[in-house]
């Protein structure tokens, strides 16, 4: 271990003597080659804070809007429990029923595919970090 150790500082000591004996416009050439790296790079992270900032503002709208959907259809259930009540007759009951068959079906519905737009948005960041990072 020691000796791979002492092997790897005399190839980092040989690269450092390589550069220190280079001229220096190769210096020169190599420091603006790493600072237009570094510059690319902090451009790239930029591009994707931005863009998770602008999917997790479009997260929280999604779940806002879920939340007063699944709100709203709370209080239409409510609305067609009492319809229900005053309802009378054996032929009425069927009716409320299927009412409140289809309430819930929307219900489902509506939170099925805010939960595919929402699987759809993790899928698309998934894949822009990627690039960034592959940038």
């Amino acid at each position: 271990e020691v000796q791979r150790l002492n092997q790897q500082l005399e190839e980092k000591n040989g690269e450092i003597q390589q550069m220190i004996n280079q001229p220096p416009y190769e210096k020169e050439r190599e420091i603006l080659r790493l600072q237009k790296s570094l510059a690319e790079r902090e451009k790239a992270q930029a591009t994707s804070d931005v863009l998770c900032r602008s999917l997790t503002d479009e997260t929280h709208q999604l779940q806002r809007k879920l939340a007063s959907t699944a709100e709203m259809c709370q209080h239409l259930a409510k609305c067609l429990e009492e319809k229900q009540r005053k309802e009378k007759g054996n032929s009425d009951d069927q009716i409320p029923t299927e009412r409140s068959n289809q309430v819930f079906l929307l219900l489902l519905y509506n939170e099925t595919s805010l939960q595919a737009l929402i699987c759809n948005l993790q899928d698309e960041n998934r894949m822009l970090k990627q690039k960034v990072a592959h940038v």
